[in-house]
């Protein structure tokens, strides 16, 4: 099991800068793959940025070049780091953890664990 706590959000002018934290608690936290996800109300949630064990990077296009996400293994830790932003960036954030293990007589098995969110306000 993998527990996810996210902190760090709030109210930031467009322009501005936050920083969105999640702790993870449970051992091999450097085996996880990571990744946030951001939902607006009525929208799907959708992925924003992830970070893979190796500490390979994706974001979505509107993001690049003003966020980056980033990973402490001896914190437990990913970060994202937002700045420039826009109102279009008012969310709640949800950090997301998979792990990927192999089970004799199973093969690989995937399991996904979600933080509780933090929500992101951006006026204009």
């Amino acid at each position: 099991q993998v527990q996810l706590v996210e902190s760090g959000g709030g109210l930031a002018q467009a322009g501005g800068s936050l920083r969105l934290s999640c702790v993870a608690s449970g051992r091999s936290f450097s085996d996880l793959a990571m990744a946030w996800y951001r939902q607006s109300p009525g929208k799907q949630r959708d992925l924003v940025a992830d970070i893979s064990s190796g500490g390979s990077t994706t974001y979505i296009d509107s993001v690049k070049d003003r966020f980056t996400i980033s990973r402490d293994n001896v914190k437990n830790t990913v970060y994202l780091q937002m700045s420039s932003l826009k109102p279009e960036d008012t969310a709640v954030y949800y950090c997301k953890a998979r792990r990927r293990q192999y089970y004799f007589g199973r093969g690989f098995v995937t399991d996904d664990y979600w933080g509780q969110g933090t929500q992101v306000t951006v006026s204009s």
